[in-house]
């Protein structure tokens, strides 16, 4: 079985992107005939079974210009992929290039398979803030996903929003949510990362990693935070808020949070982001629209607890009490009592820290690849007996 998947991204910093650098990386080692296509101006993972093809227009996308919007060749990616003979199609992206994969399965009669990474209408409404294009965008998403044989979601909280799109409660899948293990650990602890990229020192440290960006609720953190670090002040413990990412609110944030021992690193990569994440103590995400978060299993596999709200796929890789908590999106006093409380509490973190790192362990990306390879394995299956 050969497996197309096609991409409008997968050289950006965010989870999707992450995910399919990771899958590709899994099919080479397994043997897997997998092979990503994309168009970036961007540097994708230098690896054999990723095409990239220079987009013939970019430009950055509206409201988000850290992210590009990229218009493929499409007769040469239409070319590559008839080299390719593929046997199942998965189109990872609603995008330019995705809509061209998804072109090329009903035209070739092709098992078509795709992910919804993304909730586009969602971020749409938070971004932009005008309904009419919110309810564009839902329309736009249900026209697309309406042919896929099977579509995937990242999490169980997702699955509604996609009926929501018409699409058929038989054509969803679950998606095993995994990371590589093997990049992140308690292990990976740095005493010096902090003074290394320009962050101040402090007894206990907060942290949160992704986009800095209205959508994924980072109003919250800028409301609670200096209320926080008042009360540790106030109760003789130093404490610091790190902020690594970037994104269109960072400037907004920044400025509210200059006098309330915050640090913003931009983005980190590697290495030195997994010291980080092993440095920290608290991992707050208050997002409302992510599928799945996979920086949340990222922080528990470093050790660290962590904090999300009761909306979107992160409370799903989490267990409320035991290796974090879940709080209301909007309920400030709650998330200030609990950050507060545990930020107070050094063997409570350890504690919760070592249940997220135990918990954390089923998140192998080894199976997870696995069971997503079967699945189109599957499809390929009932394709043909039809």
């Amino acid at each position: 079985m050969r497996i197309v998947l096609f991409t409008d991204t997968v050289a950006d910093v965010n989870g999707v992107s992450r995910f399919i650098g990771d899958t590709a990386r899994e099919a080479i080692r397994t043997g897997v005939d997998l092979h990503v296509m994309c168009s970036t101006s961007f540097t994708p993972p230098p690896l054999a079974n990723i095409l990239n093809l220079r987009p013939v227009f970019s430009t950055a996308m509206p409201s988000y210009p850290q992210l590009a919007l990229a218009v493929p060749p499409l007769i040469e990616m239409w070319r590559r992929a008839c080299e390719l003979k593929p046997d199942v199609i998965h189109v990872s992206t609603p995008g330019p290039v995705g809509t061209l994969g998804r072109m090329f399965a009903r035209r070739k009669k092709l098992p078509l398979l795709g992910t919804y990474h993304t909730d586009f209408p969602e971020y749409i409404d938070r971004l932009i803030r005008k309904e009419s294009l919110t309810r564009v965008c839902e329309s736009v998403m249900s026209w697309f996903y309406q042919p896929f044989d099977f579509v995937f979601t990242r999490s169980a909280e997702y699955e509604c929003s996609l009926r929501n799109l018409g699409v058929d409660p038989d054509r969803i899948l679950r998606m095993r949510a995994g990371i590589d293990l093997s990049r992140f650990g308690p292990g990976r602890k740095d005493a010096h990362v902090f003074d290394r990229i320009g962050a101040k020192p402090a007894e206990v440290r907060a942290l949160y990693v992704g986009r800095v960006s209205v959508e994924k609720g980072l109003h919250v953190l800028t409301d609670i935070w200096p209320r926080v670090a008042a009360e540790l002040t106030r109760r003789g413990i130093d404490a610091r808020l790190t902020i690594v990412g970037d994104g269109p609110y960072r400037h907004e944030m920044q400025g509210a949070l200059a006098d309330h021992a915050t640090d913003f690193t931009g983005f980190r990569h590697g290495d030195e982001l997994a010291a980080i994440y092993a440095s920290s103590d608290l991992f707050l995400f208050p997002s409302v629209t992510d599928t799945l978060g996979q920086v949340v299993i990222e922080a528990q596999a470093s050790g660290l607890p962590v904090i999300v709200t009761d909306q979107g796929g992160p409370q799903g890789v989490i267990r409320n009490g035991e290796t974090g908590f879940v709080i209301g999106a909007e309920d400030r006093t709650a998330w200030i009592e609990r950050v507060v409380n545990l930020m107070s509490n050094a063997a409570e973190l350890r504690r919760i820290g070592g249940n997220a790192f135990v918990h954390s362990r089923q998140f192998d990306f080894k199976g997870a690849c696995a069971a997503f390879i079967a699945a189109h394995e599957s499809a390929l299956s009932a394709y043909h007996q039809r």
